[in-house]
C-alpha cells in the first residue's frame, strides 16, 4: 500500500480544531457499522490495489463500476447535465481537450478561480470546464475581464457534464481533477492523464496515489500564499501532455483495470463470490462503502 502521511488523514486538512474533532467523530461513526458486515464491496480492482486487498480479504473489489459496463447511463447526480458538450467534443481533434471538473463540493476563492481561468487560457488548447453556480461567489463576475470572449472559439464552460461519457471521448487528453475516487477510477479506466488538484478528505491521499504510486499524472503546487498560479497550471499541462512515456503507462493501467471486469477477471470473480454466498445463505448483509465521502463532505460543509 502507498505510504500515507499523517497530514493526509481525512480530518487533518481542517484548520479549525473544533471542526476537525467533529469531522473525526463523524468518520468513526460512519466506519464503525462496517465491522458487522459480512462483506464490503469496493469500486476498485484487485490489480490496482493488490496490497490493500491482500491485507483485507473481506473487502471485495468489483470495479471499475462504469455505466458503459451496464446500461450505458450514469445515475446518482442531482445536477442537470449539459449533454450538448458531447457534440462540442465531436468537433475537436483526438487527444486535444483538457477536461476540468471538481465535483459537487469544491469551492474556490475568487482569486484562485481567476488564476485557473487564465492558466487554461495560456495553454492555447481547447478545454471543457465544469463551473457550478456555487463553485465561487458570483461566478459571472469572477471570470477575468474579457476571458469568455478571448476563449470562446476553443473553450466551453458548462454547469455539469456527463463525466463518464466525456472521459471516454477520444478527444479528451487530460483531466484536471480534485481526485475523488470515482473520478480517479473513471479516468484510469479511460486511459486519461491526470493533473491533480485535491480539495480535502480522501482526495489528498488519492493525489499521492496517482502521482507518487501509479505515476499517471502530476500534482499542482501552491505558492506561499496558497494559490496555484496560472504559470504553474500552464507548465504542468505542457509537461503531462508532452510526455509520451506517461501515455504508455496510462494505457497500460487502463487495460489491466478493465480486464478485471471481463469474465474470469478479479472483479468478475468477486461479483460471482457475492452471488454464490447470497444463494448459499439466503440473505447476506452487505455494507456498501460507496459515497461515504460525500456524506462526510456534506456534513463538513454544513
Amino acid at each position: 500500500m502507498p505510504v500515507m502521511k499523517t497530514m493526509d488523514l481525512y480530518w487533518s486538512c481542517i484548520n479549525d480544531e473544533l471542526t476537525r474533532k467533529h469531522f473525526f467523530k463523524h468518520t468513526v461513526k460512519i466506519v464503525r457499522p462496517t465491522k458487522s458486515a459480512d462483506r464490503l464491496i469496493s469500486n476498485s480492482s484487485y490489480w490496482l490495489e493488490s496490497g490493500t486487498f491482500a491485507s483485507y480479504p473481506d473487502i471485495l473489489p468489483i470495479g471499475p463500476l462504469l455505466a458503459s459496463n451496464r446500461l450505458g447511463k450514469s445515475t446518482g447526480y442531482f445536477w442537470r447535465e449539459d449533454s450538448g458538450c458531447l457534440a462540442w467534443l465531436d468537433q475537436r481533434p483526438p487527444d486535444s481537450v483538457i477536461y476540468v471538473a471538481f465535483g459537487s463540493f469544491t469551492v474556490f476563492h475568487h482569486n484562485q478561480f481567476k488564476e485557473l481561468a487564465l492558466g487554461l487560457e495560456l495553454t492555447g488548447r481547447p478545454f471543457l470546464w465544469v463551473v457550478r453556480q456555487n463553485i465561487t461567489e458570483d461566478v459571472d463576475n469572477t471570470y477575468p475581464t474579457g476571458f469568455k470572449e478571448r476563449v470562446h472559439h476553443r473553450g466551453r464552460m458548462v454547469s455539469w457534464a456527463p463525466q463518464q461519457k466525456v472521459l471516454s471521448h477520444p478527444c479528451v487528453a487530460c483531466f484536471i481533477s480534485r481526485c475523488s475516487w470515482n473520478s480517479t477510477i473513471e479516468g484510469i479506466s479511460n486511459g486519461i492523464h491526470f493533473l491533480c488538484w485535491p480539495y480535502f478528505s480522501d482526495q489528498i491521499f488519492n493525489k499521492s496515489y496517482i502521482y507518487d504510486y501509479l505515476k499517471i499524472g502530476l500534482e499542482l503546487n501552491k505558492d506561499d500564499n496558497g494559490i496555484i498560479r496560472r504559470g504553474e497550471i500552464k507548465n504542468k499541462l505542457e509537461r503531462v501532455l508532452g510526455d509520451e512515456g506517461l501515455k504508455e503507462i496510462v494505457l497500460y493501467f487502463q487495460a489491466k483495470t478493465l480486464n478485471g471486469v471481463i469474465e474470469g477477471g478479479s472483479s468478475s470473480k468477486s461479483s460471482s463470490e457475492l452471488r454464490s454466498r447470497n444463494c448459499q445463505m439466503g440473505k447476506v448483509q452487505v455494507t456498501v462503502l460507496n459515497n461515504i465521502n460525500n456524506r462526510i463532505e456534506a456534513k463538513y460543509r454544513k
